[in-house]
């Protein structure tokens, strides 16, 4: 058996495209497909004029089937007619294929892209280098095909996002750029999560040399890009992955965990050695095909536990709810990337608390880098979404993140998620009149930049879209024309700036060490404050929960001394009410808690109050 091959049925090729696919040889054009139980597999496409000439391929290694002939030119578009094993004979996409034609077509395309001359050489070296838990980031998601549309309503391609995306990633001061998937899917309504083509950008947005040039355009600007990647389940499509050879090829034997109820897919067998190379086949292409800095695994959770899904489910041979399948292939998948490429962001969309999903392997973890944190999410939206005269009453969901901030490495994400489904764009959910819907969402955003963890924002929540995002239509771009909204993304790209210049917002990130909480129990006024710091200076962040002045408010401090407001959400240039900033205040000595000094300003409505110590006094001491 051919060394390719035997490494592929045991689960240890991660080049599996090197072989399988379409290959231009110098004898030809060498085409390879796994369907070990079809009758018989035949090459068809344009140079065949599909099923009329059809051209047999040779069985090898018992699961292999192999051709090379002289007949395609380059763009020809080809399927393997395969015979299943019950007769029925259907054309297939090719699984390894890197891309697909244009829609409603699903035929693979003979491509022969010239190898790339990179020149982000100096990002790959200093990604290498890095240590990302300690430096900031700041992720805009985007959705590729509704981030800008045309006239005619066809969405921009990556040569055109080359131009325009990259721009405004600079001038908003993001750190990392996040799309939902890139890999070819039949239907734009599932945004990209039902996968047919696991090697093959979506013709939609460009051809492949386009893509690895919009990476490449981006690491030269000091911007990272991760990609979604959908490992867990497949689209049912009949000419795409589904039942390959007639029998369950990607898929489970067993029907009940083959079937994806709640998403209308099937299920890979993550157990199966062969499926195991074909996805981290798939993961590893993206990373060093087009220089991924990062993968976003997406429904960790519908892998890992067996319950997860809507329909019946059965126990393991354990007799508990865990997919083991699915446990030790993600640690397999984040073992072998880890392996390759230490310093890749691997990323877990998981909702669920019962496995540890981050940090190293050998700690009996998932092995991921972070996790998006749901949790988080969920009780920060209801508190923002509620009327403040009931905040104080629900306090809590404000504040109990910090109970488990460190229990995992989080992303904090206000995603796509969020505002489809009657859910409500970002703005939308704010209480209030309009301007205390704006007030209330500059608010929010300053509180996630201080809470511990990453950040992740969604496209058009930047500037307060205030319909819900539609994956079929551009973003309201015309918004901008209002006043609101122009402040609204003046203040994003402030906010994003201010970030990524202060490292105690981000240098201790996962680790108590980096938080100090002052007062988690001011209920009655709704106001919570603590410091972010890191080995040498600390943030004072305040935050005033409702629309109430709060005039010589007075907070504890661990410093005696000079302190400035640096930042301060309802400034007038970012659509508040405040001609400037506080004014420098120096301390007063006072018992307040445990500590020995006191400072005093004023606390705008639904305002953030963010302040460093500018003069510390050495003669006297903070804390008791």
């Amino acid at each position: 058996m051919n060394k390719q091959s035997e490494s592929f049925m045991t689960g240890e090729n991660f080049k599996a495209q090197d072989y399988f696919g379409h290959h231009k040889t110098k004898n030809g054009h060498t085409f390879r497909v796994w369907a070990p139980n079809a009758q018989n597999v035949d090459l068809v496409g344009d140079f065949t004029n599909w099923a009329e000439n059809s051209i047999p391929m040779t069985k090898i290694d018992s699961q292999v089937w192999e051709i090379t002939t002289d007949l395609p030119n380059i763009g020809d578009l080809y399927k393997f007619q395969v015979t299943r094993s019950n007769g029925e004979i259907i054309m297939k996409i090719d699984p390894f294929s890197i891309g697909l034609e244009k829609r409603p077509g699903t035929a693979s395309v003979i491509y022969d892209i010239p190898e790339k001359n990179w020149k982000d050489d100096k990002w790959i070296n200093r990604r290498n280098k890095s240590n990302y838990f300690k430096e900031p980031i700041n992720i805009y998601e985007v959705h590729p095909y509704s981030w800008k549309n045309h006239n005619d309503g066809t969405p921009y391609t990556f040569k055109e996002l080359k131009e325009t995306l990259i721009p405004y990633l600079i001038e908003m001061n993001y750190t990392h750029v996040e799309f939902m998937p890139l890999m070819a899917h039949p239907l734009d309504m599932s945004w990209g999560y039902q996968l047919i083509g696991y090697f093959a950008l979506e013709n939609t947005y460009g051809r492949p040399e386009e893509l690895r040039d919009f990476v490449e355009e981006c690491h030269l600007n000091n911007i990272g890009v991760i990609v979604d990647w959908v490992p867990g389940h497949f689209c049912i499509n009949d000419d795409s992955l589904a039942y390959y050879d007639g029998t369950p090829t990607f898929e489970y034997y067993n029907e009940t965990r083959a079937n994806n109820y709640r998403w209308g897919a099937l299920n890979f067998d993550l157990g199966k050695p062969q499926v195991q190379s074909f996805l981290i086949s798939s993961a590893l292409f993206w990373l060093e095909y087009y220089h991924i800095d990062g993968i976003r695994v997406d429904a960790v959770s519908n892998m890992v536990y067996l319950d997860y899904d809507e329909g019946p489910w059965e126990p393991n041979h354990e007799g508990t709810n865990i997919n083991l399948d699915g446990y030790h292939f993600l640690r397999k998948l984040n073992a072998v990337v880890k392996e390759k490429h230490p310093n890749v962001l691997m990323i877990a969309e998981d909702s669920e608390t019962k496995i540890k999903v981050t940090g190293p392997i050998s700690e009996d973890t998932l092995g991921f880098d972070y996790k998006w944190n749901m949790g988080w999410m969920n009780d920060i939206l209801r508190f923002y979404e509620m009327d403040p005269i009931f905040r104080k009453y629900n306090y809590g969901l404000l504040t109990f993140s910090f109970m488990y901030a460190m229990s995992e490495n989080f992303i904090l994400p206000f995603s796509h998620d969020e505002v489809v489904h009657g859910k409500k764009s970002m703005m939308h959910k704010m209480w209030g009149n309009r301007e205390q819907q704006f007030s209330g969402l500059r608010n929010l955003y300053a509180y996630q930049m201080c809470h511990p963890g990453k950040k992740l924002l969604f496209m058009g929540s930047e500037f307060g879209q205030f319909l819900e995002w539609k994956y079929n239509q551009g973003l309201e771009w015309d918004s901008l024309n209002d006043d609101l909204n122009h402040k609204m993304q003046h203040y994003s790209k402030s906010l994003n700036e201010f970030y990524k210049g202060h490292s105690p917002l981000w240098k201790i990130d996962h680790d108590y060490s980096g938080i100090e909480i002052i007062d988690a129990d001011n209920s009655d006024q709704s106001i919570f404050s603590f410091l972010r710091k890191d080995e040498e200076n600390y943030l004072l962040c305040v935050f005033n929960m409702t629309p109430v002045e709060r005039v010589n408010f007075t907070v504890g401090v661990p410093d005696a001394g000079l302190y400035t407001e640096i930042f301060n959400s309802e400034l007038k240039e970012f659509g508040g009410n405040l001609d400037k900033l506080n004014q420098d205040t120096k301390t007063r000595e006072g018992n307040w808690k445990h500590y020995k000094n006191t400072l005093s300003f004023t606390l705008p409505p639904l305002g953030a109050s963010l302040w460093k110590l500018k003069i510390k006094d050495k003669k006297k001491k903070g804390k008791s």
